[in-house]
Formats: C-alpha cells, sequence, structure tokens
C-alpha cells in the first residue's frame, strides 16, 4: 500500500513557502501553464508491461495534447509524439466530430486519443480527422490516412492485423501492412449511419461506439442506426461571423428514438447476419462484447421505460440469442459498466439489486455463482481484472462517500476486498490487461493530481508525474494560501446524509461577515463533494471575498440506490428541498452574511438555479444560471424519461418543473442567464423561451451569450474566463454593491 507523501509536503511548504501569496486573478487561471499542474491523461499500460504511456498538455498551451511514454524501469518520461510534427491544430472539424467529442466532454486539441495494438508493436493515433501509427521498434511514424472527411472511432484490431475506423457514416478497415481500405458498409448518409454510436448512446448511456471486432478479429459486430424517425431540431449555430442552420436529429422526451439494429459481419467470407433483438424496435442497445472464446457475442438490452435490462447471449453465426440474465427496477435501471467476461466462460456482472452497486459472478448460461462484494457502500466500477490471480480490481468508496480507493477481491473465493491504495483523497486507476498492474492517480485538496505506476500488490513502482506541490509547480506562487474545504453532513427530511463542503475567502477573518455563493448542480449521478483536488477557478471566489458552499443533495452519486432513485418522477422537488435546507445551514453560520447569498450553476445547476431563485421566499438575492434545461419536454428521451417518464405520463411532473411557470416569483434583477449560442445538448430554446417569458412580464434580468460555444463553454479556453469575469462581475454587483 502506498500512501502520497503528505508529512513531506507539508514539511517542504513549511520551510520554503513563499512570505506571502500571490493574489490568484482569472487571467493567471486560464493562462498556461495549466495552475494544477502537468497531469497525465488517458494513461494506458503497453501490452508487454515495458512503459507507460499518457497524455499531457503542452507547457507552453495546455489545451495542446503531445503523447508521451515513461519506461517502468525508470528513467525520465519522453515525448514520444509532438502533435505539432503531424498537425497545425487549424484543421476544421467535421459536424460529425465535433459533436462527438463535445458527447465525450473533450475540449483540447492535438492528440485527444490513442490505442495500443495488443502485441505492442505499435500506437494507433488519430489526429485532426486522420490517422497515424506509430512503430515501437523505430519510432517510425506513418501517416495513415489523408481524406477530406474525418475518420473516427478508430480502432486496432485485436490480432493488429486492421485498423478500423467509421468515416461518413459507413464503417471501413485497413490492412496495417499496406494496401487500399475497404469499406464494410456502403449505405451509410443522411438519417442512415453504420458502425456508429448514436446521440443518445453517447451522451446518455455511455457509450461511445458502434462497433465491436471479435477476440480473433475474424468478425465484427456493427450497428446500423436509422434515425429517419426522429424529430429535426432547426438549430441556429450562432458563431462571431455569422449563423449557419443545423437540421439535428434530436430526440424529445417523449418523441422517437433512432432504431439500432445490430449485425456480425464474417471478414473472410463477407456473409453478415442480423443479430436479433425482438420485435420491439423501441429498445436501447446499452452494451456489447464478446466472449473470450469468440463464440458469444453479449447484448445489454435496456427498455424503453429503463424498468428492464436484458443480457442477450448471442450465437453469431445465426443470429439467434437468449436471454441468460434480466434486471428490473419498479424506479429506473442503473447503467454500470461492470461487466467482464472471463477466460473459463463465467462472467462478472454489476447490479444494483440488494440496495447498493455490487458484483456477482456468474457462469455461461446466466446462473448466479456468487456474489463477490456486499456491505453498505456501492461499487463504483470495476477498474479491471486479473485472471491469473482471479481477482477484480474495482474503485470504491467503503471509508466515506468523500474518498475513493482501489481494492481487490477474489472472484473464486469472495471475501473482504483488500485495499491497494491509502485512504484520505480520491483515487482512479488503470489496469493493465494482465498481471493486475496499474496506473494510479490520486488527488486531495492540498495534492494535486498525481499519477504513478503501481505493482498488483499497491507497491508504487515509479512516477508518471509526480507533479509535486513545490517550488517550480505552477501552483506554488499560491500554495502558502491553499484553500483547504471543510467537510460536514446534514439530515435530508427522510433521514439521508447530505454532505456538504465549505470554502472560507483568502485572509478569513471570524470576525467578520461574508457573502455566500452556492455552487450546484444538482442533478442525477453527479457528485461534487469530494475530498479530491480542486479546480483553481473556484479559488477566484475566494480571494474575491466569498465564502463557497457545495452540497450533494438526494438523487447525487456514489451512493445508495435508494437515495439516487429520491428524484424519481420528481425533478425538481427534493434535490431543490435539500439545497434549500443547506442554504439555510449556511445562513445560520456566524460569519456568513444571511442577506447576501448567491446561487450558480451550470446546465442541470442551471435549472436548479433557476428553481431555487423562483422558490418560495428563497434566501437567495442573485443566481446565474448557465445553459439551463428550462422544460423538460425540451430534453433528449433516455435521460429525461429515465427520471421523469414522458410527458404524456407525467403531466404533472413536468409542468412543475417548467421554469417559466414559476416566473413571477423571480425577483427582478435577480438572475444572470447565460448560453453557449451553439449548444447541441441543452438547445437554446430551453434559454430564448425564459427570455421571452421575462419579456413579456417585464422583469428585467441580466443575459451573456457565447457565439459558437456548446454546452462546455465554462471550459473552454477561449470563452472560460469571460464566463468566469462575468460572474464575479454580477455577484459583485448583486451581493456587494459593487
Amino acid at each position: 500500500m502506498i500512501k502520497p507523501s503528505l508529512t513531506a509536503l507539508a514539511a517542504v511548504l513549511a520551510l520554503s513557502t513563499p512570505a506571502m501569496a500571490e493574489k490568484l486573478t482569472p487571467q493567471r487561471v486560464f493562462a498556461d501553464p495549466s495552475l494544477s499542474g502537468p497531469t497525465a491523461k488517458g494513461v494506458a499500460l503497453s501490452p508487454d508491461g515495458k512503459r507507460v504511456t499518457y497524455l499531457k498538455g503542452k507547457a507552453e498551451a495546455a489545451n495542446v495534447q503531445d503523447l508521451w511514454a515513461a519506461d517502468v524501469k525508470g528513467g525520465e518520461p519522453y515525448r514520444l509524439i509532438d502533435s505539432a510534427t503531424l498537425s497545425s491544430g487549424a484543421k476544421e472539424l467535421s459536424e460529425a466530430e465535433k459533436a462527438r467529442r463535445e458527447r465525450a466532454r473533450v475540449s483540447a486539441r492535438g492528440i485527444v486519443e490513442y490505442s495500443w495494438d495488443k502485441q505492442g508493436r505499435f500506437i494507433l493515433v488519430p489526429l485532426d480527422g486522420d490517422l497515424y501509427l506509430d512503430s515501437i521498434a523505430d519510432g517510425k511514424v506513418t501517416r495513415l490516412t489523408e481524406t477530406p472527411g474525418d475518420e473516427v472511432d478508430a480502432k486496432v484490431s485485436p490480432k493488429g492485423a486492421y485498423v478500423s475506423y467509421v468515416r461518413d457514416q459507413n464503417l471501413y478497415i485497413k490492412p496495417v501492412s499496406g494496401g487500399p481500405e475497404k469499406a464494410l458498409t456502403t449505405e451509410g448518409k443522411d438519417a442512415l449511419s453504420f458502425g456508429v454510436a448514436e446521440f443518445i448512446a453517447q451522451e446518455e448511456l455511455s457509450r461511445a461506439t458502434g462497433y465491436w471486432w471479435s477476440p480473433d478479429e475474424a468478425h465484427i459486430v456493427y450497428a446500423r442506426v436509422d434515425e429517419n424517425g426522429v424529430d429535426i431540431v432547426p438549430r441556429a449555430d450562432i458563431g462571431p461571423t455569422g449563423a449557419t442552420v443545423v437540421n439535428q436529429r434530436y430526440p424529445r422526451a417523449g418523441r422517437p428514438n433512432a432504431v439500432v439494429d445490430l449485425f456480425v459481419r464474417d471478414l473472410a467470407s463477407g456473409k453478415v447476419v442480423q443479430l436479433d433483438l425482438g420485435a420491439n424496435k423501441d429498445i436501447y442497445v446499452a452494451r456489447v462484447a464478446w466472449a473470450k472464446d469468440g463464440k458469444t457475442v453479449y447484448v445489454q438490452r435496456l427498455s424503453r421505460d429503463q424498468k428492464t435490462l436484458d443480457l442477450i447471449a448471442f450465437d453469431p453465426a445465426t443470429g439467434a440469442g437468449k436471454t441468460i440474465l434480466t434486471e428490473t427496477d419498479t424506479h429506473f435501471i442503473e447503467l454500470l459498466d461492470n461487466f467482464r467476461a472471463l477466460q473459463d466462460g463465467t462472467f462478472l456482472w454489476g447490479s444494483e439489486r440488494d440496495g447498493n452497486s455490487h458484483l456477482y459472478r456468474y457462469a455461461a448460461d446466466g446462473k448466479l455463482i456468487a456474489q463477490i462484494t456486499n456491505g453498505d457502500w456501492p461499487v463504483d466500477k470495476l477498474e479491471g481484472v486479473d485472471e491469473a490471480r482471479k481477482v477484480a480490481i474495482f474503485g470504491a468508496s467503503m471509508d466515506s462517500p468523500l474518498e475513493r480507493r482501489i481494492y481487490e477481491v477474489s472472484y473464486a473465493k469472495p471475501g473482504k476486498p483488500k485495499a491497494l491504495t491509502s485512504g484520505g483523497g480520491w483515487w482512479s486507476a488503470k489496469v493493465a490487461d494482465a498481471g493486475g498492474a496499474f496506473a494510479g492517480s490520486y488527488s486531495d485538496p492540498k495534492t494535486p493530481p498525481q499519477t504513478a505506476l503501481y505493482s498488483a500488490d499497491g507497491k508504487r513502482v515509479r512516477w508518471i508525474e509526480e507533479n509535486k506541490l513545490a517550488e517550480g509547480h505552477a501552483y506554488w506562487p499560491y500554495a502558502s494560501t491553499l484553500p483547504v474545504p471543510e467537510y460536514g453532513s446534514l439530515k435530508a427530511a427522510d433521514g439521508s446524509a447530505l454532505y456538504y463542503e465549505i470554502l472560507k475567502p483568502t485572509g478569513f477573518d471570524p470576525a467578520k461577515k461574508y457573502p455566500a455563493i452556492v455552487s450546484v448542480y444538482g442533478g442525477p449521478h453527479a457528485q461534487r463533494v469530494t475530498k479530491g483536488w480542486h479546480s483553481p477557478n473556484e479559488r477566484t471566489y475566494l480571494e474575491a471575498g466569498y465564502v463557497v458552499f457545495k452540497l450533494d443533495n438526494r438523487g447525487s452519486g456514489n451512493r445508495s440506490a435508494a437515495f439516487k432513485r429520491a428524484l424519481d418522477r420528481n425533478l425538481g422537488t427534493v434535490e431543490v428541498q435539500d439545497q434549500l435546507q443547506g442554504a439555510k445551514f449556511l445562513q445560520s453560520l456566524p460569519y456568513v452574511d444571511p442577506d447576501k447569498l448567491g446561487v450558480m450553476g451550470w446546465s442541470y445547476g442551471g435549472f436548479m438555479t433557476l428553481m431555487l431563485l423562483t422558490a418560495d421566499n428563497t434566501p437567495f438575492k442573485a443566481g446565474a444560471a448557465g445553459a439551463p434545461p428550462t422544460e423538460w419536454g425540451l430534453y433528449d428521451t433516455a435521460y429525461t424519461e429515465r427520471y421523469m417518464g414522458t410527458p404524456a405520463d407525467n403531466k404533472a411532473g413536468y409542468a412543475y418543473s417548467d421554469i417559466n411557470t414559476r416566473l413571477d416569483k423571480l425577483k427582478p434583477g435577480s438572475l444572470l442567464l447565460l448560453h453557449g449560442m451553439a449548444d447541441d445538448n441543452v438547445i437554446f430554446e430551453n434559454s430564448t423561451r425564459v427570455i421571452a417569458a421575462l419579456q413579456k412580464k417585464a422583469i428585467p434580468f441580466e443575459m451573456a451569450l457565447y457565439p459558437g460555444e456548446r454546452h462546455s463553454a465554462p471550459g473552454s479556453k477561449t470563452k472560460g474566463l469571460s464566463v468566469l469575469n462575468t460572474h464575479l462581475e454580477f455577484f459583485d454587483r448583486k451581493l456587494k454593491g459593487q
């Protein structure tokens, strides 16, 4: 077990911290180098276990990433591929690739993804719509494609003979050894696509791909996505120099979804077989995976109402399938990524059937062998499997929902999980395909993200990015006044524990009373109160003299099934009650001015901000609502129907949560409304309808719009500083009278 050197860090801070810390400005937050230090992203272990590869932003441009590597036996990390040598970064990405990156919340440029072949001979690097191959033997980088269209979702086949990709809505393969590409599908155009994950799969089901290689690379399963029945929502993509209209296929709550069918292609014969998903086409293809021997295709089929999840085992030769496992829930199924097919024919499965997310082992025919984990805590994610030792490696918050550690447990003889990492902060891991070694990343409020390679027993082998907060680190000039959150909990109306954190202003004086800002998300799944490293932009509010408060209300993630399902069919109710309770607690603190409370949030947090500003006897004097869903009938099917049902089935719930029905309660001048003008997720109409209603009622409000920005405007390299400054200036006027 390895513990980050917090004691050593404390000693360094005590001995060599600058006498007076500099004030952290918004301008510095968005400048380079990154204040959080060099962070390893997309960490992967080479198949031979000799090196670790990862993505790292340039020191002079943190938003532009290169591919780096570190040898396991030691030595300094080195850059494998400089993205600038392959691309100027000036290429305009296709609408499909822009949308794909938005779904994945990828805002970086340069190298944003890569993949090893399983033999460890080369690395496939997609870059600005084209594909490159880096040979490990000689370091030579070869350009594989140079086409007008973008090659997306590129993969190396399991035995390394092919590279596969989607271009212009069709699936292609290309021999690594050379030769022309081959189109496996040719009918993709307009509303018909092959090998892609549809909008809903990417945005709401955490499925980013639409095709899957068999282990022996003899077959490919691919999706046929027919969006002809999906409503076209004309979306004005308003940029700084003009506007275009994008006819986006956007499936709104209660309206038709894309029809997804699955096919298996035999590469040698060209034979194509359809997998029989059943007569009901109004379903979701949630997950697809192959058995280790390549003789079975496992498909997770989710019902439209998301209360039934079937695991179907298909014969790829005939397309016939048998349902071997079914999960049901009276509220909704929590989709997990904890399925693993094992070499012995059994498989691991995740379920919340006992009240928490836990791991189970099943025989190939779907017969339960054993529950592997149990307890009043949830398994967050199955990080990997070491089949030689028959152990599952997973991340969980067994000690506290605020901390996350990496554990292992035997799936052959289940017992008490063994902690591989220390407590006190937040861990994530990327586990090797074999052997149990893992790249672990750790942070806590005093430790920016650190990444190292660990052996299977949790011992640190070498640093990948130590990222030590010491002299020379970008954050060092501000380190002496590093904000440390205070954590606590409140009791919800149903007795549930609601965890919160408080950040106090820089130079805090307990004798003074400060204005306070509640930073809220509030929506299902998300967890914001953790003992991890905090974004430096939060500190700018502390520098400006604000108390910042966050609370995870009922419905948030990493908790029991009952806690998460408290929002079922009731968005805008219990989570608002919990946040109001948090605000009341905040007002009771001796150093908080109870008359100077603000609230801010983006996306679901924007919806929550509007709900809180229009609550009866709201304690909030001002609020900044970013990209808010303002009427759930305008949002997408899978997310909205999971928690609200359809508009036809839950008329009262949809009506209650419609922001426009509450605007008479809005205090004049208390609202700042923000939205990206090219948002393809929470469509701009969500804000324009509120704008029109407020203007009709002659209720004064403020507005900030961001031309060309999609849903992730606060993190935008070009607009992020403006978003932050706009918030600060607004709250300074409304809460301080400046």
